[in-house]
């Protein structure tokens, strides 16, 4: 039997690690202080080194403001925050509530038609070879999950505009935990799976503005789906 090694964390990856924690389970609420670093250090079991090390990753990411002399203090990060800390929100899915999954399909529904007809303009043949096998993929949720996040990262690339994948990057780990649950229920598939068979047709003919409507009605009507579906889950909630 062959023995599994893991990786041991860093002290100040650990630290880092524990102090978000704690910001996103609100035991440090928004705007306010830290403890102090002798406290601090001791209640994480680093040194203060260690500490400050932690300390300066996150007020590079942008969820700390560390003054000089005085307390630090945890960002709004809800309002000031970048797309680097959409990834450690993805962390804790579970956190997070179905209005903000919303709010992302509402972003990616604005930026989806036109990076989708940027890649077919410049890649449809290209595409051809990656949706062929999109229309084969196992029944199950996490497969097409997966499938959708590839799909929307792949159109983000040849649509020849990083920034588009930078976006979409962001976000990408938080769609795929929400892809699991949006793509449960069997109807949800089959539509994505009618979409994906759309979009093999407009590479096939190089039709970057049927590709751009489709994406444009797809990603509305998924919206649309993921609005309804919640409020079908509060109504059954509510009636027990």
């Amino acid at each position: 039997m062959t023995a599994t090694y893991f990786p041991i964390q860093r002290p100040a990856d650990l630290a880092e690690s524990r102090l978000l924690d704690a910001i996103l389970d609100n035991t440090y609420p928004v705007g306010s202080p830290l403890p102090p670093e002798r406290e601090l250090s001791s209640q994480l079991g680093v040194t203060r080194p260690t500490l400050r090390e932690a300390l300066q990753r996150l007020a590079r990411d942008g969820w700390i403001h560390i003054q000089q002399g005085k307390s630090t203090i945890v960002n709004d990060y809800w309002r000031e925050g970048n797309l680097i800390m959409l990834n450690a929100l993805a962390k804790d899915f579970e956190k997070l509530s179905p209005d903000f999954i919303t709010k992302l399909l509402e972003v990616r529904a604005a930026l989806a038609p036109a990076y989708t007809r940027a890649a077919f303009q410049n890649a449809s043949a290209e595409l051809v070879d990656f949706l062929e096998p999109l229309t084969r993929l196992p029944d199950t949720a996490e497969a097409y999950s997966k499938a959708d996040q590839d799909l929307h990262h792949q159109l983000t690339v040849l649509s020849a505009n990083p920034i588009y994948s930078l976006i979409y990057n962001g976000f990408r780990q938080i769609s795929f935990q929400a892809g699991l649950t949006y793509f449960h229920p069997k109807d949800a598939r089959d539509y994505s799976k009618a979409f994906y068979l759309g979009l093999l047709e407009d590479a096939k003919k190089a039709d970057y503005l049927s590709a751009e409507k489709r994406a444009a009605d797809v990603t509305t009507a998924s919206l649309t789906y993921w609005i309804n579906s919640l409020r079908d889950q509060e109504e059954n909630w509510n009636s027990h």
